[in-house]
């Protein structure tokens, strides 16, 4: 009949036959999936055996990479020293030891290990150790942090404020005590709308103020600390309804070298060393200048675990801390070692690793800060230099695994990816990423990077679509 049309049938696209272009296919939809169909994907896949690509979207844009920042900071770090380096601290006396009493203060020589105390690290047992078998049984002086080996502790370029209070933020420097965290504990008050109380375990914590307030019962619990810009204390702001049990918030410890230097301390007076003087930070006294002579006073050289032994927690638990310590070690020789030096450094193996200046603009060791921006083809490049087919290297070993350790516990799990994909994650506000290696059903190895900002959905849509892309590369055959 004239006028009149067919009714529409609903079609399913068929499939590609080929391999490659299904993978396309199956990629691209995924990242126009609800959640994260406005955000800006940086997808690049390489075969480590063909030498080929095998899927790429906006491989050379430049995208705020987060913690895959860490990859960078590795390399090139293991570049400039190798896998065996060792960070030191020296222990020094000012004065003459006679009966047992150091007769002058004690400083602490720092050269950046951020792993005394944390994960990877010895504990101070190991400094005060060695004053009991010296016999030192008093300390008539300070003990004094000396922090001048590297760049002065602060937030890196573009450090939002609002990260500074948390552990995440925590700042580095020569000196670092416990991955320069500490706790809080936080309690309700008698009643609904007094302040809340907040307790230190430690003697020498940090000053804090307290905001947060107690809540009706019932009412939501929400606590956070705020490093506010040109305060010298900590905030403490938020609700814990009356009748809750106590809240344990970790924070950051503000200056890393007055942390360490207390903790010092409060470790020799536990004990039994008595130490007559207080902490110091050395940028805050005046101390008379030392023999130059590297050997006079020396108490005790203390050398940290390998840098492959500290590159698992930095990545597997992706700590900030442990990335910024690694960035510094790029500083060329004979160069002191602040950021700048080190992103010099890091300019410098790149370029002699042929990858383009323009396809990156770091700007810290973490990632921390969004003035970061890679390609995705330049983290495929790093971890093509890095690829070990083995699986046995320190750099393979210290990723995490998806389904089994650290960032990536618990993701991917009942997938082709578990136990499978190795990768460093990614993680900021609208900012997911996941970069790493993975084997194709075939045994094919692939490295891959996928990163993506600005979506509009909630982090979970991200890693949902992320890991559903790893899964998909496990799962992929040549074979039709």
């Amino acid at each position: 009949m004239a006028g009149c049309s067919k009714p529409s049938v609903a079609v399913t696209p068929t499939p590609p036959s080929d391999p490659l272009a299904a993978l396309a296919v199956n990629i691209t939809s995924t990242i126009k999936s609800p959640g994260v169909a406005r955000g800006v994907w940086g997808v690049s896949v390489y075969s480590l055996d063909q030498r080929e690509s095998l899927f790429t979207l906006n491989d050379t844009t430049l995208l705020v990479p987060a913690s895959t920042a860490k990859l960078i900071a590795l390399a090139t770090a293991v570049q400039a020293v190798g896998w065996d380096y060792r960070y030191e601290t020296f222990v020094r006396a000012t004065g003459p030891i006679a009966d047992g009493v150091v007769q002058g203060d004690l400083v602490v020589v720092g050269s950046g290990d951020p792993s005394i105390g944390g994960r990877g690290g010895d504990s101070l047992a190991a400094f005060v150790n060695v004053m009991r078998t010296a016999g030192i049984t008093r300390i008539e002086g300070r003990v004094i942090g000396d922090d001048d080996a590297v760049d002065e502790p602060r937030p890196q370029l573009a450090w939002a404020w609002d990260d500074l209070g948390y552990t995440t933020g925590a700042l580095f420097g020569a000196l670092n005590y416990g991955e320069n965290r500490m706790d809080l504990i936080v309690a309700p008050g008698a009643g609904a709308g007094e302040r809340a109380e907040v307790t230190q375990p430690y003697r020498w914590g940090r000053p804090i103020r307290i905001r947060a307030r107690t809540g009706a019962a019932g009412s939501p619990q929400l606590l956070w600390p705020e490093q506010r810009p040109g305060e010298p204390f900590l905030t403490v702001d938020g609700s814990i309804p009356i009748g809750a049990s106590p809240a344990r918030m970790s924070i950051s410890v503000g200056n890393p070298t007055l942390w360490f230097a207390n903790a010092l301390r409060h470790a020799l007076i536990e004990a039994g060393i008595e130490v007559r003087g207080d902490a110091y930070d050395i940028d805050d006294i005046a101390l008379e200048p030392m023999t130059s002579e590297l050997g006079d006073g020396i108490l005790y050289i203390h050398r940290s675990p390998t840098l492959a032994a500290l590159a698992q927690p930095m990545l597997k638990d992706s700590i900030n801390l442990y990335a910024e310590a690694a960035l510094r070690l790029n500083t060329p020789g004979g160069t002191f070692p602040t950021n700048d030096a080190a992103l010099a450094g890091v300019r410098t193996t790149l370029a002699g690793w042929d990858i383009a200046t323009d396809g990156w603009q770091v700007v810290d060791g973490s990632g921390l800060s969004r003035r970061d921006a890679v390609a995705p083809g330049t983290l495929i490049a790093v971890l093509r230099r890095m690829w070990d087919p083995t699986g046995a290297s320190p750099w393979m070993n210290s990723l995490p695994i998806a389904g089994v350790d650290g960032t990536l516990a618990g993701r991917m799990a009942g997938t082709a990816a578990a136990g499978n994909v190795r990768a460093k994650t990614g993680t900021m506000s609208n900012i997911r990423a996941l970069a790493g290696y993975v084997r194709t059903k075939d045994g094919e190895p692939l490295a891959f990077a996928i990163i993506v900002n600005n979506f509009e959905g909630a982090g979970a849509a991200a890693v949902e679509a992320i890991d559903r892309i790893a899964a998909m590369l496990a799962n992929f055959s040549r074979v039709p």
